[in-house]
């Protein structure tokens, strides 16, 4: 049985277990892919509550058995829920569905508001989202007091551009613990992940194998077919998504590949390996600045403005 080792130490003083378990998509058969992903030694559960997902994850986690002192949750709160007066309500929410009492992390899943209501995705006759006018700054002011009440150990954000974390962090008195951004060998980003190191503020890579999910279609091949990725992997025995993994974890991210097939969940979390400096920077020379996840047209709001791989 794989268990999980590497672990990185974030700006609360907390442990998050480098290798998660991401849970987007496919919510009929989560509640299994947990389950099967905590037997194999997964420590770290990543869902948020767009995806669905929070009622099969607290179903495993409830089955299986482990102390939630050993565990680190993360969920994130969504669009239809920045305003201030919202923010609570959607994180107790998210806790009822997963079962606790606390979270580990809870991250601002987007700097973009939708219009408050029930609608997750709320539209206009036409069909367009309708977005809110809440701004990010107010709805993290609103987070932070989540941390006062004992419901969050940690509070971060996600798909933040980099003048975004600047006006966040100026307007408000809490820096983020943790930033989950697209980040993988063909979209590296040195210098804005240069700027978290300088704030003290973790990095989370989703989409960890780049364009291995089928709703990014693409005609370039598989980030994890990368000859240079499979031939660093034969001198380990591991295949090019693990070191994929592995170049994120030797440089101090976290990394919530998602998986059903027990098999691959297991292979995932032995991408926790290390690589040697050499091999690190050979996998450094493949960036390639493709961002496959930018939904600025669908959600009304211009995402990553600053940052590589903006079309």
């Amino acid at each position: 049985m794989a268990s999980q080792t590497t672990q990185f130490k974030l700006n609360t003083g907390q442990q998050i277990p480098a290798v998660g378990f991401g849970t987007w998509q496919d919510a009929g058969e989560q509640e299994a892919a947990v389950t099967a992903a905590l037997s194999a030694g997964y420590r770290h559960i990543d869902t948020a509550r767009i995806y669905g997902t929070e009622p099969a994850v607290g179903k495993a986690l409830a089955k299986s058995g482990i102390p939630r002192s050993e565990l680190f949750i993360v969920t994130k709160l969504w669009n239809n829920s920045h305003h201030p007066d919202d923010v609570e309500a959607a994180l107790d929410a998210s806790l009822k569905d997963l079962g606790l009492d606390y979270l580990d992390l809870y991250l601002m899943h987007w700097p973009s508001a939708f219009k408050r209501g029930d609608a997750l995705v709320p539209k206009d006759a036409n069909g367009k989202t309708q977005t809110g006018d809440t701004d990010y700054v107010d709805t993290w002011k609103a987070m932070e007091k989540t941390l006062k009440s004992g419901k969050t150990k940690a509070i971060g954000i996600s798909n933040f551009s980099k003048a975004e974390i600047e006006r966040l962090i100026k307007e408000s008195s809490v820096v983020p613990a943790a930033h989950q951004v697209e980040l993988h060998p063909w979209l590296q980003q040195k210098d804005f992940m240069k700027f978290h190191d300088s704030k003290g503020i973790h990095v989370t890579q989703y989409s960890p194998f780049g364009n291995q999910n089928a709703i990014y279609g693409s005609d370039l091949g598989k980030l994890m077919d990368d000859p240079t990725l499979v031939e660093i992997g034969k001198k380990y025995g591991k295949n090019g998504a693990q070191v994929a993994l592995a170049w994120g974890v030797n440089h101090g991210y976290s990394v919530i590949p998602k998986s059903k097939t027990p098999k691959r969940i297991a292979d995932n979390l032995a991408g926790d390996f290390k690589l040697t400096s050499e091999e690190l920077s050979r996998i450094d020379g493949i960036d390639k600045k493709i961002r496959f996840n930018d939904p600025s047209a669908s959600f009304g709001y211009n995402f990553y403005a600053d940052l590589d791989g903006k079309k």
